[in-house]
């Protein structure tokens, strides 16, 4: 019993506050690069990603990469709160709020690349260990992606500059 549900209930919640993650996270990054930013989705990216990186350390297991990655999550959208919330996207925040929000929903998609593998048989079969080509090449183009995607919302994230156009 974890919170008082059971393992298989709790590793729902603990996958669907991921998903839920993930989505409103692209969303909110094709929002970044499209220079806008919805107060709505980004509360769910970061609320959803922080439940999951939180609830990720109530499973009963010794320190893993699993958790090392929720450190670095936490870590990142700690960074992403202050900058959006505390800072208001000021100066150089704005930049911090960029880099740290795309970290963190990378990381989110990083392990559910991780638990794809692991879990569905025909992916699997294909990198058991989680070391075999597929596994790197897809992990890689995750990575280059994010990379790509981060530098574009970077650019042309300027709320400043947004908000100025509108007055």
């Amino acid at each position: 019993m974890i919170l008082g549900m059971s393992g298989s209930a709790f590793t729902l919640l603990h996958v669907v506050l991921s998903l839920i993650g993930i989505v409103f996270g692209f969303i909110a990054l094709a929002e970044l690069i499209a220079n806008r930013s919805s107060s709505t989705f980004t509360a769910i990216l970061l609320g959803a990603t922080i439940a999951t990186s939180a609830t990720g350390f109530l499973f009963p297991r010794a320190f893993d990469p699993a958790r090392a990655v929720g450190i670095i999550s936490l870590a990142a959208l700690g960074g992403a709160l202050i900058a959006r919330y505390g800072r208001h996207l000021a100066g150089r925040w704005r930049l911090v709020y960029v880099v740290t929000a795309v970290l963190a929903l990378y990381l989110n998609v990083f392990v559910a690349v991780v638990q794809a593998f692991q879990k569905i048989p025909p992916l699997h079969a294909r990198a058991p260990q989680g070391s075999e080509p597929p596994f790197v090449a897809v992990q890689s183009i995750v990575l280059v992606a994010f990379v790509v995607l981060g530098f574009a919302a970077a650019r042309r994230f300027r709320p400043a500059e947004t908000a100025a156009l509108a007055r």
